[in-house]
């Protein structure tokens, strides 16, 4: 009978997958490396036993310890399956961009999760770098296994994913694309596919708000490339250890809209149902593309499952909040999709306190002011600032007395080029007729939110 004798036997020799649709502009051969097929769903299966092996194997994980990281979800998932096969409790520290999905899953298998603020330097006390070595110096019997620094993290894949990927190709790969958030991937797997073959491109692919781009360029770590990004999985605000320079010819780094947008071309174009990272990868190919020839062999690693981004990247009205869905707008009408709510008016005979709190309430900077007869005027934010500097007690005043020229008309089908003249210092918004007695209104922030 064949049968593994836990989980952790059924980690690795994932497959090789032809893109076909998405990298039709490319000549040369790209295959993707599908590590979702492990059974945690990601890469960091890999390094997650290795470096457990390791911590046995020197004496730093004892026997019922506990096991302590800080993750972005994977990592954790991965150890989560060592911890239960092996018998250790886990505590994994995540930061609080990482998706809802990757915590409810660690907790799913019996881990306790720890969310720290993700806005925060690595000194400082609440990130998740910090939080984690000090629950790792107050837990007794515990190990904290440190990712970023700890080297059997990068071993792992010179010891298997590299391997793999050269006996899949037949030594035929010519380039290796893939995130870079630990390092531990690129760096092993460069390593062992260099000493096969030092001609052999790796290529890595960062997050715009991370240094590594930067420093590998010119040997600077800036800080002023740190900044909050929304891209899961890559980049860094750090140099871990397992980032070995040496190994990597260069990175490309891919915007936050990028790796969305890609990471949905993959799962509707490919049917390869995968993470945030992989669309963010498979744009780093297109952005390569120039470096490859007819006959190469490009091998791009998608490192996890889109399960654990349901909320996010593969949810309509996440990406449109962000202004990554890519919705072709032309006309005015285009633009009340993105901008649904009824229309908020006020009345002429009202009082200012009046339109001030329903301003408030739905959290809008301008509003119509209507009469009997229609729309006679409007108020913003800027005029009733003014009319309160002028004024203490304006907010008991009728509407009528500070309201303001109305927002100018115009047709559903009018070009979003002509609607945008017609926004200017006198005017902070534009009604739309719809017909049948309704209107919508837009303002600046919908252009450029549409953008």
């Amino acid at each position: 009978m064949e049968y593994a004798k836990n989980i952790l036997e059924t980690i690795g020799n994932t497959p090789l997958v032809k893109i076909n649709r998405i990298t039709k502009g490319i000549e040369a051969l790209v295959l993707a490396k599908v590590e979702t097929f492990n059974p945690g769903n990601s890469v960091k299966d890999r390094m997650a036993v290795k470096m457990v092996d390791d911590a046995e194997a020197n004496g730093s994980l004892k026997p019922g310890g506990t096991i302590i990281e800080g993750t972005s979800g994977n990592t954790g998932m991965g150890l989560a399956l060592v911890a239960i096969a092996r018998g250790y409790k886990l505590i994994c520290v995540i930061s609080d961009k990482q998706s809802k999905e990757k915590m409810d899953i660690l907790r799913a298998v019996g881990a306790e999760v720890v969310v720290c603020p993700t806005n925060v330097s690595p000194e400082d006390p609440r990130s998740y770098y910090s939080v984690s070595k000090r629950l790792s110096e107050e837990t007794p019997n515990s190990w904290y296994v440190n990712q970023y620094d700890n080297l059997s993290n990068s071993l792992a894949h010179y010891e298997q994913t590299g391997p793999e990927i050269w006996k899949q190709t037949d030594g035929k790969i010519t380039h290796f694309i893939v995130g870079v958030g630990t390092g531990g991937t690129i760096s092993g797997v460069g390593k062992y596919l260099k000493e096969k073959n030092p001609n052999i491109k790796i290529w890595g692919v960062d997050a715009y708000g991370s240094v590594f781009k930067k420093y590998h360029e010119t040997g600077v770590f800036d800080e002023n490339e740190i900044y909050t990004y929304i891209t899961e999985g890559i980049g860094e605000d750090i140099l871990p250890k397992n980032v070995d320079f040496e190994v990597i010819d260069g990175f490309t780094k891919v915007t936050d809209k990028d790796g969305a947008v890609f990471t949905r071309k993959l799962a509707k174009e490919e049917g390869i149902f995968v993470g945030y990272s992989a669309g963010s990868a498979i744009k780093g190919v297109l952005q390569l593309k120039e470096h490859f020839k007819p006959e190469d062999v490009v091998v791009v690693l998608f490192h996890d499952s889109g399960s654990r981004y349901i909320a996010k990247v593969f949810n309509d009205d996440w990406m449109r909040n962000r202004g990554f869905l890519e919705t072709e707008v032309k006309l005015a009408e285009d633009l009340i999709g993105i901008n649904e709510h009824e229309l908020i008016t006020a009345k002429t005979e009202e009082l200012v306190a009046h339109a001030i709190e329903r301003m408030k309430k739905y959290n809008i900077s301008q509003i119509p002011v209507v009469d009997s007869k229609g729309f006679v005027g409007s108020l913003d934010e800027s005029t009733l600032f003014k009319a309160y500097i002028d004024n203490k007690d304006i907010a008991d005043k009728p509407i009528k007395e500070i309201m303001q020229s109305p927002f100018p008309m115009v047709k559903k089908n009018l070009a979003i080029d002509e609607l945008s003249k017609l926004i200017n210092r006198e005017n902070k918004a534009v009604l739309v007729d719809l017909g049948n007695g309704k209107f919508r209104i837009i303002t600046k922030h919908d252009i450029i939110s549409a953008i």
